[in-house]
């Protein structure tokens, strides 16, 4: 299950205990700019017992690798073992726009702050000298005082898993080559292979068999019920969210989210999408979005169609579906997590 941007927090957290009774696997907490997600990770650390943690994501650009390495030991610490490191590129909007922070080499940078973050679990003397980050810093551009030095308590794991947010070519197949996990945005089951099959099948290639399987987790609201006009109210309840990503989540030419839409063959719709959304015309653009579209990704409809939905996804490799349960009370969200799991079971 994944925690919302902008509100409700506490009342998540406080139903956690009930969501892990239903079988809730993990949490995954965004960050983007809003709070950060370091500091409400380490609450749910101490108000959960067995699920798992995750961040959904951290962006790569504002902390340096060892600072994202010793953030991740010290919540896996906390949690006993429960932290899964979610990473990602962002986008320039937010690198740029919030941070103040050039959005520069995505890939490179991605590939050094990996290995870094495993060299510091692994309890190594840090030494990395890469394009984008040199460990210790070269005497000539410092003090010269630097050296290397090794994390100074022992992680809990040698090994924390790591999932990058990844949806352009060459971001998947490096996802596929050297996490642990893939978090993709927009996933159709149906349409996923011909959109990044290629990649990853590049990206297995080079895999190192140590890593085991790539894990897939994918985000999709939750809903099953048997009333067509609940669910439709549910649905469209999507198109804005699918609308700012797909037409507000950057410039013409540069939306991450807008190529992935275009690619699953809506080219028409992204476009006009984008169009009226940078218009300010938001409220046209949610109503653009292809009910197509967001009833493919969703798991929204009666419960043999969410059960359909779900063998779909784990057809498409899919392991984790990190769902949004859309229900007004916490009984109501704890029951639909719970009747999720029940389908997936077997799955």
């Amino acid at each position: 299950m994944g925690l919302n941007y902008s509100g409700g927090f506490e009342e998540t957290v406080a139903e956690l205990a009930e969501h892990e009774a239903a079988g809730l696997d993990i949490v995954f907490v965004p960050e983007a700019y809003s709070f950060d997600a370091v500091s409400q990770l380490g609450y749910i650390a101490a108000r959960t017992r067995t699920v798992g943690i995750a961040s959904g994501i951290l962006q790569i650009y504002t902390r340096t690798p060892s600072l994202t390495a010793m953030t991740a030991a010290g919540l896996d610490y906390v949690s006993n073992g429960r932290f899964t490191l979610g990473i990602g590129a962002s986008g320039p909007q937010v690198i740029e726009g919030f941070h103040g922070v050039r959005y520069d080499a995505p890939l490179g940078r991605t590939r050094e702050i990996v290995d870094v973050c495993r060299q510091v679990w692994r309890r190594e003397k840090v030494q990395h000298t890469g394009k984008h980050y040199r460990i210790p810093l070269p005497a000539e551009e410092g003090t010269g005082l630097g050296k290397p030095l090794k994390i100074i308590n022992h992680p809990v794991r040698d090994r924390i898993p790591i999932v990058l947010a990844s949806i352009g070519p060459k971001n998947v197949a490096l996802t596929a080559e050297i996490a642990e996990g893939w978090l993709p945005i927009f996933f159709v089951p149906e349409r996923a292979h011909e959109v990044w099959g290629e990649s990853l099948e590049a990206g297995k290639a080079k895999r190192d068999a140590a890593l085991g399987d790539l894990q897939i987790y994918l985000q999709a609201a939750l809903c099953i019920t048997e009333d067509a006009d609940t669910a439709q109210q549910m649905l469209d309840g999507m198109r804005p969210m699918v609308a700012l990503y797909v037409g507000g989540m950057g410039a013409k030419g540069k939306n991450f989210y807008n190529d992935v839409a275009r690619r699953y063959g809506y080219e028409e719709e992204a476009e006009k999408i984008q169009d009226l959304y940078l218009d300010g015309k938001k409220d046209d653009a949610a109503a653009a979005v292809p009910e197509e579209l967001v009833k493919a990704m969703s798991l929204i409809g009666p419960r043999t169609y969410v059960e359909e939905r779900l063998q779909a996804f784990a057809a498409a490799g899919v392991t984790t579906i990190n769902v949004t349960p859309l229900a007004g009370t916490p009984a109501e969200r704890v029951s639909l997590v719970g009747q999720a799991k029940e389908l997936a079971a077997d799955l």
